[in-house]
């Protein structure tokens, strides 16, 4: 298959504002790939470095070694052919739903009147047709999050980097977006990079789980085929005996790493 997104052998090492000479090396030698129309979730301790591998991905950090490719090419500033989806509020609260999603458009130079018609489209895709002139204010969390979804995927971007944007909802509506999710990213197979604290959630959605040690020098230590049959609705599949098998056999891999990251977070 197509390599989409490589990051090859990446360490990212950061120095002291205050001491130039105390380093702090989040990520060391990590290599992890995405096929094109891949859906992979990373996960791992907090503060393991899940999104500074991520913010490589997006050409928001240059990595202090190894390299990063977007379909065998070497990325160079800022990775055009990837939508990023934060998980902070990134909306413009001074513009409606329906300018928030077609923002990328006008920047990339397209006119209103091309750019309306299809915003609109994208709002009715996600669920919000008929919300296009409510201020971010006016909307739900949930609501805040599909037109979110629908800036990104509007500019068509091949791949789609998402850092854990489901994690300030409620159960509810959260397993409302990630089918929701799942629907749209089954009907173009993009390429996703997920990141994540919750190893339900990257089983329910993925491909492959990739497990992340704790950090400073955080590398892969295990990468997980996910073999449940598509499509799947996320609050069913968690009640399946692979499903329960998966998460046994991944939380086995991870709970010491787990653990470990929480003793170093007390001793901070």
């Amino acid at each position: 298959m197509t390599t989409a997104l490589s990051l090859n052998n990446i360490t990212c090492t950061f120095i002291s504002r205050e001491d130039a000479a105390a380093r702090y090396t989040a990520v060391r030698e990590t290599t992890l790939t995405i096929a094109d129309g891949e859906f992979v979730s990373v996960v791992g301790p907090t503060g393991c470095g899940k999104s500074t591998l991520l913010n490589v991905a997006a050409g928001l950090l240059l990595p202090s070694s190894g390299e990063c490719t977007v379909f065998g090419e070497p990325l160079e500033g800022i990775n055009s052919r990837a939508g990023y989806l934060f998980q902070s509020e990134s909306l413009m609260p001074w513009r409606t739903a329906l300018d928030n999603v077609i923002a990328g458009l006008q920047f990339r130079g397209m006119p209103k009147e091309q750019a309306v018609p299809k915003g609109g489209e994208w709002l009715s895709r996600v669920g919000l047709a008929g919300f296009g002139d409510r201020y971010p204010h006016q909307l739900s969390g949930g609501q805040r999050k599909r037109v979110a979804l629908a800036q990104c995927l509007i500019l068509d971007p091949k791949i789609i980097l998402m850092d854990e944007p489901f994690s300030a909802l409620d159960v509810q509506t959260r397993q409302l977006m990630e089918n929701e999710l799942l629907e749209l990213w089954a009907a173009d197979r993009k390429s996703v990079l997920f990141i994540t604290h919750d190893l339900e959630e990257a089983i329910a959605l993925s491909d492959r789980v990739v497990v992340l040690s704790a950090g400073p020098e955080t590398h892969p230590i295990g990468d997980f085929p996910i073999d449940l049959p598509r499509p799947r609705d996320v609050s069913e599949v968690r009640l399946t005996p692979r499903f329960l098998e998966l998460h046994e056999k991944i939380w086995h891999a991870m709970k010491e790493e787990v653990l470990k990251g929480y003793r170093q977070q007390l001793k901070a």
